[in-house]
């Protein structure tokens, strides 16, 4: 998000209300399961060189697969171990790209560990009401996290997409 975007430079945050977080992953091998995790914070720091940083919470005692059962088997310590660990971080230093598209690269934290996290984002546009939409998308190994369970059942990766709402700074 370079200067050509028209961003003002400063910490622009996230309306946690207008915000999205939703997650796909494969289940038995040929389903998809779908579900959300809502946004707690987020914030993206722009300067006079463009975007300088991206961070995002997200609150996973909230997590809503449509399913409660499986809701609460995802807050097991063998999955999301959400009592220990009940929130998903995103930090990104590295923003490259331009007219509209962006590579984000990152960390994203879960159950106490980390792995890296390229986002393809698009945007911003303008919502006319001094806000503005980014919709950024990636995929990454639950194992890489520490989620084990088997393969048939959990399908190794996990995509996550997210259609965030920023206001200006100050």
């Amino acid at each position: 998000m370079t200067t050509g975007t028209s961003m003002r430079t400063g910490t622009w945050t996230v309306l946690a209300d207008r915000t999205e977080a939703a997650f796909t992953v494969s289940n038995f091998g040929f389903r998809e399961v779908r579900g959300t995790i809502p946004v707690t914070l987020g914030s993206v720091r722009v300067d006079e060189d463009g975007v300088s940083g991206v961070e995002a919470a997200l609150d996973l005692d909230r997590i809503d697969t449509g399913i409660a059962k499986r809701d609460l088997d995802l807050r097991k310590p063998g999955l999301l171990s959400i009592e220990a660990h009940p929130v998903l971080t995103f930090a990104a230093g590295r923003v490259e790209g331009g007219h509209g598209k962006w590579s984000v690269e990152g960390t994203l934290g879960a159950r106490g560990t980390s792995c890296p996290l390229t986002l393809t984002a698009s945007g911003p546009e303008d919502n006319g009401d001094g806000t503005w939409r980014v919709h950024a998308r990636g995929v990454f190994d639950r194992q890489a996290i520490g989620v084990r369970a088997p393969r048939f059942m959990i399908g190794r990766m996990i995509t996550i997409a997210l259609d965030a709402v920023l206001t200006p700074p100050g």
